[in-house]
């Protein structure tokens, strides 16, 4: 999922005539002369919030990893002022910023856990690099937000797909009018069922086509979801995933490629994790087989050995969980039972609409691609502040 186009795995060969030559060569003095007739100040720049128009082609090198596009599902669409069949930009959503101001989601919560929705511009203090930053704005809920929906369809979480589909139809409808979500299902490949839309009714459809696999691409799934749908734009970007985090290894991302991804595009990650059902289960299992008699305990060792190793894999799961969803500013969740999906979902959505957006724009203004870490801290008081750790600058 290195480019956006390859989540539809299109793939096209290149002519290889004098006439293709010619015909390739003509499209590209167009473009050529499109881009010096349409070059934007550098200063400031009008942004509209992302639309995509179907029908664009993909690229001829279209990355095998990408996610593959279900049979029925939305048809893959990238955003491109004046592209063929795109919708019509109202004059409201029309968003002006500064090319270089960085927009950083904040949740504020008191003591109990209760989500703070009172503060103003001056109760903040934002650090880059252990620098302070003036704030150029603050809005409450005012930046929309993109949300994609993993769910890890492997047989460990299948059992959960009824309580999944209630749960996310609650969900959406939560969300406010001019957020967006798509729906992303992985297990030994990454699947997009839904790219992105506002429509209830297509989530449903796409809810319907969830199917068992095998083996967890988790990894992968997370980078390729943040690569391919999420773009460097003023809108939140938000990652909400059902699975317990266990990668298979059968992937081609590593832990580290993914934090990295999700970092880059700038996506908050909060993670609804199986790992204490899955816990109780595999250690009532191992307390009965410890509890037989000697004989048993001997001829079950195999047995209790996994269920041993099971555990530990499923502790080391959470703590990489915790990280992970700390380093984007996201939160995890460990429920008990899938019954309590739909509280879960519920407070996601709530946090979303009760997130502060800071806008600010760096005092470095170096364009290196370098991290730059980031702080924020609520004067005075003894509020929880959850943000991402930082983000990588834009190049050149």
């Amino acid at each position: 999922m290195r480019g956006r186009a390859s989540v539809g795995q299109k793939k096209y060969s290149a002519n290889g005539s004098g006439a293709g030559r010619v015909r390739a060569l003509l499209l590209l003095f167009v473009f050529l002369l499109a881009v010096v007739l349409n070059v934007a100040p550098a200063s400031t720049q009008e942004r509209t919030r992302p639309r995509r128009a179907a029908g664009q082609t993909a690229s001829t090198n279209a990355n095998t990893n990408a996610p593959q596009k279900s049979e029925g599902a939305a048809p893959t669409q990238t955003s491109g002022v004046g592209a063929q069949g795109q919708e019509a930009v109202d004059e409201d959503e029309v968003v002006k910023i500064n090319a270089s101001e960085v927009l950083l989601p904040v949740t504020v919560r008191d003591a109990s856990g209760m989500l703070v929705s009172d503060l103003s511009r001056k109760d903040f203090r934002v650090f880059e690099d252990g620098s302070e930053q003036p704030l150029s704005d603050l809005s409450l809920r005012q930046a929309p937000v993109d949300v994609a929906l993993l769910i890890d369809s492997s047989s460990s979480v299948a059992e959960s797909f009824e309580d999944f589909r209630r749960a996310v139809g609650e969900f959406s409808g939560r969300l406010a009018e001019d957020d967006r979500f798509s729906l992303v299902k992985f297990d030994d490949r990454v699947e997009l069922l839904l790219d992105w839309t506002k429509s209830r009714l297509q989530l449903r459809r796409a809810l319907g086509r969830l199917t068992t696999g095998v083996f967890t691409r988790f990894n992968d799934a997370l980078m390729l979801s943040a690569r391919e749908q999420f773009r460097k734009d003023q809108r939140r970007h938000a990652l909400v995933v059902l699975s317990d985090g266990i990668d298979s290894g059968r992937g081609a991302a590593r832990a580290e490629d993914a934090l990295r991804a999700l970092l880059e595009s700038q996506v908050t990650v909060y993670v609804i994790s199986n790992t204490q059902i899955e816990r109780a289960r595999k250690q009532s299992e191992l307390d009965n087989l410890l509890a037989g008699p000697d004989s048993s305990v001997r001829f079950n060792s195999l047995r209790i050995g996994d269920l041993r190793e099971g555990l530990r894999v499923l502790e080391a799961s959470e703590r990489n969980l915790e990280q992970l969803t700390g380093a984007t500013g996201g939160r995890l969740y460990k429920p008990r039972s899938f019954d309590a999906l739909e509280r879960v979902y519920g407070e996601i959505a709530d946090e979303l609409r009760q997130q502060y957006a800071l806008y600010y724009t760096p005092t470095n203004p170096a364009r290196d691609g370098r991290f730059r870490r980031v702080s924020v801290e609520v004067s005075g008081r003894p509020f929880q502040v959850s943000t991402r750790v930082g983000y990588y600058a834009p190049r050149r």
